[in-house]
């Protein structure tokens, strides 16, 4: 970092009028603007010109940000929708989640001022889906549950009290972080493209590429499979890195586009070479035709399984344009305000032998603050990660603005909780558009607004694949991975909280709990060496909590 660079910092308590950051996150010198009008206003208003960055940047930020992330828009509400929630549909949880992903996002333009964008967090919609309504509660009792989330966060950031949490964590595990990131991203990337797969085995393998043993293309049950995502992401990746080489502006956009394009281009000359569409019924399979003919009309119980010609139909048969107009009415139906006119009712899980008020109590303590750390060290761990990559940390090497970040991040969870979805957390995926050059709340605010065309055209959300969107979440964890140097790997007592934070990170699927068992193991070693005088009150108290949580509730 060079001394012009250093100069001045940009206090965290302090939201500037302009987002006055440049590479290592310092200020740099004011400049005029080129733009005039409206559009010079808006410029000064984030900051834009004094962050040496330009609309087109911006905006292809932005774009690269909700292209990285729109997948939650099918994700979400799949989980909610397709696992068990009675009168729960797959557009009610697709309008609320869009309005979760809106609202929040937009904060983080106006009110943080930070290129960054939020939505529901993955992990946390299935501790809500497969903890607390398997459990026992009902829909909006959970989000009951994810309102007080919000609530609580709210008290610790405007309290200050989150910031003497984030500054308790270890510097060795805060270094960690960047690189957990990295990895459990790019592993969410290999997952979607199919590169990764699941094994009974060894719980995952590498797809395989052997054309004699594969087809390019498979189709089984709505689900692409085999090698055409994996393919397509692959070179989608090979494309970023080389754009990046030649430093092409939005090559991670250009990746996504690009892998999209090739991803239909394949299955279209897939449509070439013949395949077969197999029924299952119970313990018979065969043929479509030969079904029809031998055993009449295909039962809506069927399995279907298509390969190669008939794999590739199937992908653009189920590209649909329905009306999109139709989930506003399922929402306002099914979720909007559940949680306060349904969600204090909890005669079901009463209802349930064993259960009492007692019972009632010591799980709604327990995972309002399970909830309320999961989507706080998310968010912390996220905005670090993303933030230090961007050149967006103060002096300190904390993230610019933190406090507003953390508070749009709150209040937006409970907007979620009223919308019915579940807790709203800052992107992991906002790293791309970072990485695309985003610097200001103007990259969100495209993303935002991107949200919000989206929540009409819920039909053409689904157009883009999986394969291609997985390109920009592998390529984020290959720029992520250069913190890994900052480690002091040659310390053992930082040495194995740093590995264990990264570990369980990326291999245990738990952002928050990788952080928890960084700072529980930094404790213990601490301790045993005789460093007892170097914890801090604050990291004892954290440090407790995720051990109690770990007992408790996981």
């Amino acid at each position: 970092m060079s001394e012009e660079t250093k100069e001045e910092q940009v206090s965290e308590t302090e939201v500037p009028e302009v987002a006055e950051v440049a590479a290592g996150g310092a200020a740099v010198a004011e400049q005029t603007s080129p733009y005039k009008g409206f559009f010079g206003a808006l410029d000064k208003f984030f900051g834009i010109t004094k962050a040496k960055s330009n609309y087109k940047t911006e905006i292809f930020a932005g774009l690269t940000t909700f292209m990285a992330m729109v997948y939650i828009l099918i994700v979400n509400p799949s989980i909610f929708a397709y696992n068990g929630i009675p009168n729960l549909s797959f557009d009610a949880m697709y309008i609320a989640t869009s309005l979760g992903a809106i609202v929040g996002t937009l904060l983080m333009a106006f009110l943080a001022k930070m290129p960054l964008a939020q939505a529901s967090g993955m992990g946390v919609n299935a501790f809500v889906v497969f903890n607390l309504v398997g459990g026992g509660l009902t829909y909006p009792n959970a989000m009951v549950f994810t309102l007080l989330d919000g609530v609580i966060f709210i008290i610790l950031t405007a309290t200050g009290l989150r910031k003497y949490i984030f500054t308790a964590i270890p510097d060795e595990v805060k270094k960690a972080i960047t690189v957990g990131l990295g990895l459990f991203i790019a592993f969410i990337g290999l997952q979607n493209a199919s590169v990764v797969v699941n094994n009974d085995s060894t719980l995952v393998s590498l797809v395989s590429f052997n054309v004699l043993l594969s087809n390019f293309v498979t189709f089984s049950n709505g689900t692409v499979g085999a090698m055409l995502p994996a393919v397509v992401a692959i070179l989608g990746v090979i494309a970023i890195a080389v754009l990046s080489h030649y430093k092409v502006k939005g090559a991670i956009l250009w990746g996504i586009l690009g892998s999209a394009v090739l991803y239909y281009a394949f299955a279209g000359l897939g449509c070439l070479i013949p395949g077969e569409h197999i029924v299952t019924v119970g313990n018979v399979s065969l043929p479509y035709d030969e079904y029809v003919a031998t055993l009449g009309a295909v039962p809506v119980t069927a399995s279907h399984f298509y390969t190669n010609g008939e794999a590739c139909k199937q992908i653009f048969a189920n590209i649909n344009f329905s009306n999109p107009f139709a989930a506003f009415g399922a929402w306002g139906k099914e979720s909007a305000g559940k949680v306060f006119y349904e969600g204090f009712n909890f005669d079901t899980y009463l209802g349930i032998e064993g259960n009492n008020v007692g019972t009632l109590i010591v799980l709604l303590i327990t995972s309002a603050l399970s909830l309320c750390m999961l989507d706080m060290f998310d968010t912390l761990g996220t905005l670090y990660g993303a933030c230090e990559k961007g050149g967006l940390l103060d002096k300190e090497g904390n993230p610019l603005n933190m406090n507003r970040c953390m508070l749009s991040d709150a209040i937006a969870t409970t907007c979620g909780a009223i919308a019915g979805t579940s807790t709203v957390t800052t992107f992991v995926e906002s790293s791309a558009g970072v990485a695309a050059g985003g610097k200001t709340g103007f990259t969100a605010l495209v993303t935002g607004l991107l949200f919000l065309v989206a929540m009409f055209l819920s039909p053409l959300a689904k157009l883009v694949p999986s394969a291609a969107t997985a390109t920009a979440l592998i390529w984020v964890g290959v720029l992520m991975m250069s913190s890994v140097t900052k480690i002091e790997w040659t310390n053992p007592a930082k040495a194995l909280p740093a590995f264990l934070t990264v570990a369980v990170m990326s291999f245990g699927y738990e952002i928050s709990y990788g952080i928890g068992i960084g700072i529980i193991s930094s404790v213990i070693v601490n301790v045993c060496i005789g460093k007892v005088k170097s914890i801090s009150v604050v990291t004892w108290i954290i440090a407790a909590f995720f051990l109690a949580t770990f007992i408790l509730t996981h």
